[in-house]
C-alpha cells in the first residue's frame, strides 16, 4: 500500500529552525509532485510548500515564503521541509501529500507530525 510517513516535528522556540521529513513508499515517487500542508486548530488546511516531480520548481504562499524550503531526494523517496525563523503562528500539524501529474488534487496523505512553536 501507499504510505507517507512524516517525522521531525516537535516543540521549538520562536526563531528556531526545524526540518521535517516524509518518506514515501508504495508508489513511483519520482512521478509524483509533493507538497506540505499544515492545519492549526480552528483553521482550514493550508498548503505551505510544493515541489515538482524532479524538484525543478517550488512554490510557497506568502505566509511562509522566505522562511520555508521544500526539497526532495528521489533516490531516497523522501521530501523535506526546512522551516527557519519559526513563529508561534506556524504551530500546526504538518502533513505531506503526493499528486500524480494528471491529478488535480493531492491523492495520498501522511498522518501528520505536530509542530509547536513557543513564544
Amino acid at each position: 500500500q501507499v504510505q507517507l510517513v512524516e517525522s521531525g516535528g516537535g516543540l521549538v522556540q520562536a526563531g528556531d529552525s526545524l526540518t521535517l521529513s516524509c518518506v514515501v513508499s508504495g508508489l513511483s515517487f519520482s512521478n509524483y509532485g509533493m507538497a506540505w500542508f499544515r492545519q492549526a486548530p480552528g483553521k482550514e488546511r493550508e498548503q505551505v510548500a510544493a515541489i515538482t516531480t524532479n524538484g525543478a520548481h517550488t512554490s510557497y504562499p506568502d505566509s511562509v515564503k522566505g522562511r520555508f524550503t521544500i526539497s526532495r531526494d528521489n533516490d531516497k523517496n523522501t521530501v523535506y521541509l526546512r522551516m527557519d525563523s519559526l513563529k508561534a503562528e506556524d504551530t500546526a500539524v504538518y502533513y505531506c501529500a503526493a499528486k500524480g501529474k494528471i491529478s488535480i488534487r493531492y491523492e495520498f496523505w501522511g498522518q501528520g507530525t505536530p509542530v509547536t512553536v513557543s513564544s
